[in-house]
């Protein structure tokens, strides 16, 4: 029996509830294909700082380096942000980052039928909404030189090589050829140099997917259509600034944070992880949504080791039991049948699975 590793990152606050969930599901899925998971658990963030003194262990790092995939929680807590900056939770996440060369961020919106009522747009905008937002993460203007500032000026370089652009955009191929095979490719190339740079590359690249449809969009105007007509794109290719923001937008549109996965990888693996934070205002209560987590394992399970079907099952049982009026605390205004707990919302995902 095939058999996959995977590093196993709780982290802070509602960390170890939701990870705890997802792992249910993703068991329930591999028992339903025939292949076999083995976990090794390490910390990071805050509880990794307490035990250790740093946010990243080496330890921590070197089992993800050598592991199939990250499971990640969510990091952070109000008792640790006078630390040093290095010293801090987040440091470690972007650490983990930088060592695995995670450079593609990879963030799913989905507006399911059962809530199309918690969007802040009217259902008949959001109704069938179901795209992927790719983001380069390790380049552009965050990183790039000469930066700096002084009392009455400050400066940033937006930077891309042909290299890092050719690397991201055949991940967002790649994904397209497992949906729609539609690609929007968004930059800022009428007034950018290294948009004009970044389109070109694009489109050097598009011949050696043919079945993919490819477009492009200035950046301005993608931030409005993502308002407008969400339901015409599939995959948004973008660069780390623009993905930063239009990634942001796009998640408000499901209605929930709580139903969003994301993924950041590079070559080999990846991290898993929803979007939102540790939230350790309610940590322990068994209120907090388990389901972007699960979905993370799910794009875990695709992206990572291959294993498409499992991941399908994983997504069906949550859009079943979405179907059938079951919310978490967060969804509970929108069409609740039955508000369930962390641990209810796991182990009815798992049983979905397992009777499917």
């Amino acid at each position: 029996m095939k058999n996959y590793n995977i590093t196993v990152i709780e982290g802070d606050g509602i960390g170890p509830e939701i990870v705890k969930e997802a792992i249910k599901a993703i068991e329930a899925a591999a028992a339903k294909e025939g292949f076999g998971l083995t976990y090794d658990y390490q910390l990071m963030g805050g509880a990794a700082y307490e035990a250790s003194g740093e946010p990243l262990p080496a330890s921590t790092l070197a089992s993800a380096k050598a592991a199939d995939g990250v499971l990640f929680g969510a990091i952070g807590g109000p008792q640790w942000d006078n630390l040093p900056r290095e010293k801090r939770p987040e440091s470690g996440l972007l650490a983990l980052r930088k060592g695995l060369d995670a450079f593609a961020n990879l963030r799913p919106t989905k507006v399911y039928d059962a809530l199309v009522d918690a969007s802040t747009l009217k259902p008949e905008v959001v109704k069938g909404v179901d795209l992927l937002v790719v983001r380069e993460l390790t380049g552009g203007i965050y990183f790039g030189e000469p930066k700096g500032r002084d009392e009455t000026r400050g400066f940033n370089t937006m930077v891309y090589s042909v290299e890092e652009i050719e690397r991201i955009a055949r991940v967002a191929f790649e994904a397209a050829m497992k949906r729609r095979k539609k690609l929007c490719s968004i930059d800022k190339a009428n007034v950018l140099d290294v948009s004009q740079l970044w389109r070109e590359t694009v489109d050097r690249i598009a011949p050696e997917y043919p079945e993919v449809e490819v477009s492009h969009m200035y950046v301005d105007n993608a931030a409005m259509q993502l308002v407008r007509n969400p339901r015409q794109f599939d995959v948004m290719l973008t660069g780390n600034l623009f993905g930063d923001i239009l990634s942001d937008e796009a998640s408000m549109i499901s209605g929930s944070i709580g139903l969003l996965p994301s993924s950041s990888g590079g070559a080999k693996g990846g991290i898993f992880e929803p979007i939102h934070g540790s939230a350790p205002d309610i940590a322990g209560q068994g209120i907090a949504n388990p389901l972007a987590t699960i979905l993370s394992g799910a794009m875990l399970l695709r992206y990572a080791l291959g294993e498409a079907k499992a991941a399908d099952r994983i997504e069906a049982a949550v859009e079943t039991a979405l179907a059938q009026g079951y919310r978490t605390t967060d969804l509970a205004d929108f069409g609740a049948k039955e508000v369930c707990s962390t641990q209810e919302m796991g182990e009815l995902i798992a049983n979905l699975i397992a009777k499917a």
